[in-house]
């Protein structure tokens, strides 16, 4: 019989849907477990995270942990969960497997039930129906038996269990609690978002990080939002480990207040469920560097803005001006302001003005302009930087108007009188100095005749100096020549002024300088009277001399043990004092005849016999200054020595009395020899003044034609000009007549000490002619308006005066030929008119160097003018 193919009888119907049954139990009671603990994962881990956000700010960290441990149980839980129950019971025999764990016999006759129905052999080794009996026993065991008790344990229905417990918990937190159900929700599912926290206690905003002044008590005002849910009675705060405070609720806000800090702290706050934390930051309050002031001018003034570093706080500034005051901080800054601004003094108003913001560049602040007017201000400022951190209170700056004053100006290095003959310069430094700005510098004169009807005055001015706005002092060098500037004799008022920029305001003026442009004569006279007080002095000195020599006497006659006693030191040592005082005399008397000669020598109406009389004079107070009169205080300081023996003693003694004799014989010569120069001085201004007599009278004779054309007419008829030419005639005719009276009198005096017989045929031809009834009778007339016979008489004695003047100046010319009585022509006199005439041309030099500068002041002036 030929072989069957092999054959596999299949499991009975009974068993197969049995087994069927019993695998669709398991995987849904696995399945259901699976997605059971995926969704108890799920639910769990947000429920934590609620919980855990009702409690604290829960870290992302940790909700990433619980969300990824939820996930875990549904990503990674239930594949393997469905791997073993699903997966690796899909077949019979794995079936039969699981279920020999409960009933064993059964699962193996149930294995090998499945393993004969898997065979494949033919019907020669294996009887077919025995095969499918066998199996059918199995199935009629197996029928009879539940298999469902051989399913494991479920889970699935506590589970399901709590599930419902957690969905209905969750569900209930997001019915009950939506915003803190959804913010936990939100924070679980996406746990590293910056999602804050949702609290029942809502705090206003609140920072991470706060910097405090550095060492200094601080507050913290925590408030709560008007949304807040809950609002604790109290709320505590803990910096580190310190005391924790508690503040109670006030005003829907709590206050803390900490002592002051050197490091940093993390200070952590409770509301309720809010819980903050904040990093406490110790830092230097921002200070200000340096503070500085923009000026702005009035426009009057035409100067530049101004800036000005304000290292005492204090800025000054004009009145009209603005100001902007800029502070540099050591931080940058967020906000600044400035004012109200406040006056300097109590009772002044307080000017209208508010806080104002600055201006924020940086670390730098600047404030709006501010209108400086007539009161002093404080202006306070304050400020905050990038860490909120605000400049220490009490912070000003002041601001001082300043009323723009007047120039000064003074000269310096004059005098405030001068005499000087039209020829010569004065040389002087214009001082001035301005608060805001010079603008012109100059001099300003005005003459005065020097007599009644004297010749025409002048007046003008020089520019010195074209100023600047920003020219706030300057020297200027000037030089005034009365001859450059063909000024005549007179007195002359010379003023230095200045102008600022202040419209409409007048000039300020120097002191006055009084210059005395004198004629010749008047100048000889001037030399005169400066040589009287010279010679006073020197008699003075002498006569202090004579006394000193007395006293020496009386010490000579002492014996050395007397001279050695105390008091007779003393007296000593006071004769040493005195005599050191008449050399320093002696020497400054040098000094001012030096100075008189030089300017004697200028003129030229002094002949040189006096003037080399007065330059003996000087050379002898010279000799006696610094030789003569130091020989006797030596002497008498040699004398008072206490290594001295007495022999020596009283010979230092007799040698000082010696040497101060020759002394007092010296000092005679020269007073001798001043007497005659002064002699002949004065003698030479008898000249000077019976000529400048003259050149009056010849005025007034020139004055009286003038007006003889309207000669007769009363004074009501007359024009005024006439009037005031008549009122001067007569003013002047007063003061000549008084003139010729003093010459007549001083001439007297001087005839007498001289009986010189020029002076003495003059004196007695003027006293013969009556001539001060005579001029008297001149004055009349001209008040009468009789200026015709007025004007005869005038001419006459105009003539008969300069008669005089050419008399006494013929005789003093033949005695100074004479050389004074010495023998004429000597070699002597001819040196010494050398010299004379040296100096003279020295002396014109040097006047035409100075006019040569006052020149250059003009041009100077003109130039400084013609600026624009």
């Amino acid at each position: 019989m030929p072989d069957q193919p092999p054959q596999r009888t299949p499991l009975p119907d009974s068993l197969r849907q049995q087994l069927e049954d019993f695998r669709r139990h398991l995987w849904r009671a696995k399945i259901a477990e699976a997605v059971l603990a995926g969704l108890l994962g799920l639910l769990l881990s947000f429920l934590i995270v609620f919980g855990l956000d009702r409690i604290w700010p829960t870290p992302g960290v940790l909700r990433l942990v619980i969300l990824l441990a939820g996930t875990s149980l549904c990503a990674v839980f239930a594949p393997i969960w469905l791997h073993r129950w699903v997966w690796r019971h899909r077949r019979a025999n794995q079936l039969a497997r699981l279920i020999s764990r409960k009933h064993p016999g059964l699962g193996d006759r149930l294995l090998g039930v499945i393993d004969l129905a898997a065979q494949e052999e033919g019907a020669d080794t294996m009887s077919p129906r025995l095969r499918a009996a066998a199996m059918e026993a199995v199935a009629a065991e197996a029928a009879q038996r539940k298999l469902d008790d051989s399913l494991p344990v479920s889970r699935h229905r506590r589970w399901s269990l709590a599930v419902l417990v957690l969905l209905l918990a969750a569900g209930g937190a997001l019915v009950s609690m939506p915003q803190a159900g959804l913010n936990a929700l939100k924070r679980w599912l996406f746990p590293l978002s910056a999602t804050p926290r949702y609290t029942f206690t809502t705090l206003q905003p609140l920072p991470s990080e706060m910097p405090v002044a550095i060492g200094e008590a601080f507050t913290l005002k925590v408030g709560l939002d008007a949304t807040s849910q809950w609002q604790p009675a109290t709320a505590t705060a803990r910096l580190d480990k310190q005391d924790p405070l508690v503040s109670p609720l006030a005003d829907g806000s709590y206050l803390f207040e900490f002592p002051g800090q050197q490091d940093r702290a993390r200070l952590r706050l409770e509301v309720g469920d809010a819980v903050h934390d904040i990093l406490i930051l110790p830092s230097q309050r921002p200070s200000i560097g340096r503070s500085l002031a923009r000026i702005t001018f009035p426009p009057y003034l035409e100067r530049k803005d101004e800036t000005l570093e304000l290292a005492t706080g204090l800025v000054q500034a004009v009145e009209g001006s603005k100001v902007r005051l800029t502070i540099e901080a050591s931080r940058r800054l967020t906000v600044a302001s400035f004012g109200p601004l406040l006056p300097l003094d109590p009772e002044a108003p307080l000017p209208k003005s508010a806080v104002e913001a600055m201006e924020i560049d940086g670390s730098n602040a600047t404030t709006a302009p501010i209108q400086v007017g007539t009161t002093a201000l404080r202006i306070p400022l304050s400020w905050k930087d990038d860490l909120g951190l605000e400049g220490a209170p009490g912070f000003e700056l002041r601001l001082d108007a300043a009323a723009d004053e007047a120039p000064a100006i003074y000269f310096d290095g004059s005098v405030s009188q001068h005499a000087m003959l039209p020829e010569e310069t004065i040389d002087f430094v214009v001082n001035s100095g301005d608060d805001f700005g010079l603008k012109e510098i100059g001099l300003e004169w005005l003459g005065e005749p020097s007599l009644p009807g004297g010749g025409p005055t002048t007046s003008g001015e020089l520019v010195l100096k074209k100023g600047e706005p920003d020219l706030a002092r300057t020297s200027t060098p000037a030089a005034f020549s009365p001859a450059a500037l063909g000024i005549t004799p007179q007195k002359i008022v010379l003023r230095a002024y200045a102008v600022d920029y202040l419209p409409g305001r007048p000039r300020s003026y120097s002191q006055p300088i009084t210059l005395f442009v004198m004629t010749r004569e008047e100048h000889a006279q001037m030399l005169k009277n400066r040589f009287d007080r010279s010679l006073g002095e020197l008699e003075d000195l002498a006569r202090r001399e004579r006394n000193l020599f007395e006293e020496n006497q009386r010490l000579e006659r002492l014996e050395a043990p007397e001279l050695r006693e105390e008091a007779n030191q003393r007296r000593l040592q006071k004769q040493q004092d005195e005599e050191r005082r008449q050399a320093e005399s002696m020497q400054e008397l040098a000094e001012q005849m030096e100075s008189l000669l030089k300017d004697s020598a200028r003129n030229q109406t002094i002949d040189p016999e006096t003037l080399r009389r007065m330059s003996e004079t000087m050379e002898s107070m010279r000799e006696l200054g610094k030789e003569q009169i130091p020989g006797v205080e030596e002497k008498l300081k040699d004398s008072t020595d206490p290594k001295n023996s007495e022999e020596k003693t009283e010979r230092d003694m007799d040698e000082a009395v010696e040497r101060q004799k020759e002394t007092l014989e010296k000092m005679q010569e020269t007073l001798d020899n001043a007497n005659d120069a002064n002699q002949r001085f004065e003698a030479s201004t008898f000249v000077a003044r019976l000529k400048r007599a003259s050149e009056d009278q010849s005025r007034i004779t020139q004055g009286a034609i003038a007006g003889s054309e309207h000669f007769g007419l009363r004074p009501e008829e007359l024009d005024p000009a006439i009037l005031t030419l008549l009122e001067e005639l007569g003013r002047l005719q007063a003061t000549t007549t008084s003139d010729i009276r003093w010459i007549q009198e001083d001439l007297g005096h001087f005839f007498t000490r001289s009986e010189n017989p020029a002076f003495g045929k003059v004196l007695a031809e003027m006293n013969d002619s009556n001539i001060a009834i005579a001029l008297e009778d001149i004055r009349r007339r001209i008040a009468a308006n009789q200026g015709y016979t007025a004007s005869e008489q005038s001419d006459h004695w105009a003539n008969k005066l300069r008669d005089w003047a050419k008399l006494l100046e013929d005789a003093a010319g033949d005695q100074g030929g004479g050389g004074g009585g010495g023998g004429g022509g000597s070699q002597e006199d001819e040196d010494f008119e050398f010299m004379l005439r040296v100096m003279r041309l020295v002396q014109q030099e040097q006047d035409l160097r100075a006019r040569t500068r006052a020149l250059e002041t003009l041009r100077r002036s003109i130039e400084e003018t013609s600026k624009p």
